[in-house]
């Protein structure tokens, strides 16, 4: 039967659809049967079609083909789980892929079969596919090292869902240096909305002539530098969850969210300037967020608004400590006596123009003009005596300029608090009605969750994705720009690479691409939101390990999956992050804070901000405490002494503490939470404080990953490896005195208290 291998009868697509429906709707996460069952630890699978004797070779089999039987043609097919592809002749391995690349675009004629193969209905093969076959990664099996026990699978079994690449992501080059080059590895077939540039609703283009799209077809996206591993497969074990009930990300929503954020900011400055007379502190807002969000109960993924307590403790002492002036740090002995003056100067008019004591006023007062006579006695006084009589006036005036400030700083963090609420409700009531025009009711169905152990997957969403509207992308030089309605978020052709990797392991409702660009506009412009429109802001909070330390936390200790990152910056292809919403199609679980692993090997780089570190240990001590089988988090948290933060403190002092190592500041660097957009030399940066690394693990996590000398040894030798990496213009490889500012300034997520 001449049939073309794209194409399938449609009376036999339905016969093979009904024989594999059961088999293409099971859950495809590996299962994992909880303790005390009588199949001792055996993973359970979804059930599917019996094959016939199966005679095809490794590679196809792993590729997703089986042989199936075909009752009313009374023949043999070839049908693959992963695509739905169904073929009457043998598949070839190797050839394109038609749900990417209908037109087989990026495929290549082999020499000396000319138009014939083409007459005759064979696939194109594509270079580097061929590459691919003759590659050590390629169709590799994904291993994890797990014992033996009743909640972990016997068989090694990476979960992967429905919509998972038939071609494995191309392995993460192991150093970042300029001098090396990544190793040829196999690069995804650029989806149609990367390879057109085309809307993100538009549909196959299988019907248009292949001349019409040639041209303008801009070179597939394929990673030059690369700083992630997506091959590595989890070893965290969960029970199984219902999906979420956030409202599924939608352009529109974004740009009423993202506007109103602004907003907000906007209120904010404008009350720290006109009832305190300062700017508000860096980054402050941002810690807000995060703040809020590790206790809001919400509906909004961004804004909080259902809190207790209403004035947020990270915003109140930040405003605090910047009043009546802000303590920058101080170089020079001229910057520090107008820092002594202003200081005094601004106590004295808050004093004044508050509602104070008499007594407080004259305490005050005289500080204040002690100050002023000590000044005129000695102007050639050095730089330390100017900062030791400043500590001295901080001392005598600071309680009574906080105490008559409290009320308005009060007032402060509780109207944002209530503007915030104010701006959820629109941005819901918007999303609704989207929801509404597309039949979609608010009321959701829940689903039931079968109490069994599973390994990690993507987080879904409990609501059915709507149409999505046309959202265009065009390449200037190696940025991708992906606009809607006039709007432009930019991102690097290698880290969108990466986004359409991840969304192919990890969306299971979009299999042709059609609301990828969408879904990556929505994300991009909730990071930018959460970032803010200043220069470096917000970034810091987003700083991630280098590479050369995940891959040695990989190696020596297990590590496949980070609680606190996100689709650009994530290193492993299983991670937590701060919105399900929009990051679960790339892969995200959820909120590290609603996340609870039953087992596994984990790394911890948490913002730096104390409520938020706070609330993580509380969880990792419940989950450490709750859970016999192997269970180990590798902390970095900063090491701030003056006061020492309370996260710090508590994991010290914890039980589950195995070991702690110390990094010196300067002498060791993150990756810039703008990693997606910067140049190549800013994405690495030197830390401006040192590093605490605090190993939490149960005995079951300490008996398989201990941290012996040996192992801690490799891990801190990665760090050390890190200068010699980078290339010599790097600003990571050196930070002279007039560039230590400008790091400082993308670490402010640490508070002017620990200045």
């Amino acid at each position: 039967m001449g049939l073309q291998p794209w194409t399938v009868c449609r009376a036999d697509a339905k016969e093979m659809a009904s024989e594999n429906h059961s088999s293409l709707q099971a859950d495809p996460t590996a299962i994992v049967q909880p303790a005390g069952t009588s199949d001792q630890g055996q993973p359970s699978s979804p059930k599917s079609v019996k094959p016939v004797a199966q005679d095809l070779p490794d590679e196809l089999v792993q590729a997703g083909w089986s042989k199936c039987w075909s009752r009313r043609e009374n023949r043999p097919y070839y049908f693959n789980k992963f695509t739905n592809q169904s073929l009457w002749e043998m598949p070839v391995f190797g050839q394109h892929d038609i749900i990417s690349d209908p037109l087989g675009l990026n495929a290549t004629v082999e020499s000396g079969e000319g138009d014939s193969a083409a007459d005759n209905g064979q696939r194109k093969r594509r270079h580097s596919e061929d590459t691919q076959q003759q590659s050590s990664n390629s169709f590799k099996k994904p291993r994890i090292d797990a014992p033996l026990t009743p909640t972990t699978p016997t068989i090694p079994i990476s979960p992967i869902a429905a919509g998972t690449p038939s071609t494995p992501v191309s392995r993460t080059s192991g150093s970042n240096s300029a001098d090396e080059k990544p190793q040829p590895s196999p690069s995804p077939a650029p989806t149609p909305a990367a390879a057109s540039s085309s809307s993100s609703s538009s549909s196959s283009s299988s019907t248009l002539p292949s001349s019409s799209l040639l041209a303008p077809t801009p070179t597939p996206i394929r990673p030059t530098a690369v700083y992630w591993d997506l091959d590595i497969p989890t070893n965290a074990v969960i029970k199984e969850r219902a999906p979420i009930e956030l409202l599924p990300p939608h352009p529109d929503v974004e740009m009423l969210r993202a506007q109103l954020t602004v907003k907000l900011r906007q209120h904010y400055q404008e009350l720290c300037q006109q009832r305190e007379g300062i700017d508000p502190p860096r980054d402050s807002f941002n810690r807000w967020l995060l703040e809020r969000k590790a206790i809001d109960k919400g509906k909004d993924p961004l804004l909080p608004s259902d809190c207790e307590p209403v004035v947020s403790p990270s915003m109140f002492r930040e405003v605090m400590n910047d009043i009546p002036i802000r303590l920058s740090r101080i170089k020079y002995r001229e910057e520090a006596r107008r820092l002594l003056f202003k200081y005094a100067e601004s106590a004295k008019r808050m004093i004044e123009s508050r509602n104070a004591s008499p007594d407080v006023r004259k305490t005050v007062k005289w500080n204040v003009e002690d100050t002023f006579n000590w000044l005129r006695k000695e102007p050639s006084a050095t730089k330390e005596d100017y900062m030791e009589r400043l500590e001295h006036l901080r001392k005598q005036c600071g309680p009574h300029v906080a105490a008559v400030a409290k009320d308005s700083v009060e007032a402060i963090c509780g109207k944002i608090y209530y503007i915030s609420g104010d701006y959820v409700k629109r941005v819901r009531d918007k999303h609704l009605a989207l929801l509404k025009e597309c039949n979609v009711s608010e009321d959701v169905e829940r689903p039931e969750v079968i109490d069994r152990l599973v390994y990690c997957y993507p987080l879904r969403l409990a609501f059915p994705t709507t149409p999505l509207p046309r959202v265009e992308m065009h390449f200037e030089n190696d940025v991708a720009c992906v606009r809607y309605k006039g709007e432009v978020r930019k991102i690097s052709r290698n880290y969108l690479s990466k986004l359409e990797q991840l969304y192919r392991y990890s969306c299971i409702d979009d299999v042709r691409f059609e609301k990828f660009l969408a879904r990556v506009w929505c994300l991009l412009r909730r990071y930018q939101s959460m970032f803010g429109i200043g220069a470096h802001e917000g970034t810091g909070l987003q700083g991630a390990l280098p590479v050369a330390v995940f891959e040695s936390l990989n190696k020596q200790f297990g590590v496949t999956f980070e609680c606190f990152a996100s689709p650009l910056n994530c290193y492993f292809r299983q991670y937590c992050s701060a919105f399900p919403d929009t990051d679960g199609y790339f892969g995200s679980r959820g909120s590290f804070l609603t996340f609870s692993p039953v087992s596994g090997s984990f790394e911890a780089n948490p913002p730096f901000g104390e409520e938020l570190m706070d609330t993580m240990v509380t969880h990792m001590e419940k989950l450490l405490g709750n859970s016999s089988e192997p269970l180990s988090f590798i902390v970095f948290i900063p090491e701030w002494r003056n006061p020492p933060t309370p996260a710090l403190v508590r994991m010290e002092e914890s039980k589950f503490k195995r070991h702690q190592i110390l990094v010196p500041a300067y002498e060791h660097e993150y990756r810039s939470g703008a990693q997606h957009i910067c140049k190549k030399e800013d994405i690495y940066y030197k830390a401006v404080h040192s590093t605490a690394l605090i190993f939490l693990q149960n005995d079951a996590g300490f008996a398989k990953w201990e941290p012996v000398p040996e192992r801690v040894q490799e891990l801190m030798a990665a760090y050390k490896m890190i200068g010699k990496l980078s290339s010599p213009s790097s600003s990571s490889s050196s930070v002279t005195a007039g560039e230590k500012d400008q790091e400082q300034s993308r670490d402010q997520s640490s508070n002017t208290e620990h200045l």
